[in-house]
């Protein structure tokens, strides 16, 4: 007797009500009213929505203000022409 090759495709492990192995993709496309997820599982996605909704307000609420665009208070941004190949500010 051989062994089964293991398989990732779900239409070999599914038994449908009626007690017979179908194609699982074509199962679900002729009978989408009965494909829905459980309550439970719906339930439980809905409370880690939350959940990552609301830590992810803190961390935004907890980081520090970053000024993406200062005002500059000088007027001297301005390269100067004494060194053509200078970095500007904040470059190396």
């Amino acid at each position: 007797m051989t062994r089964r090759k293991k398989t990732r495709s779900l239409a070999d492990k599914v038994t449908i009500r009626t007690g017979r192995r179908k194609d699982y993709k074509q199962w679900r496309q002729e009978n989408p009213d009965q494909v829905t997820s459980s309550r439970r599982f719906t339930q439980k996605k809905r409370q880690q929505r939350k959940i990552q909704a609301m830590r992810r307000l803190e961390r935004q609420q907890s980081a520090p203000d970053i000024d993406i665009h200062p005002q500059r208070q000088d007027d001297t941004a301005a390269p100067t022409t004494d060194q053509p190949n200078a970095p500007k500010d904040g470059e190396e």
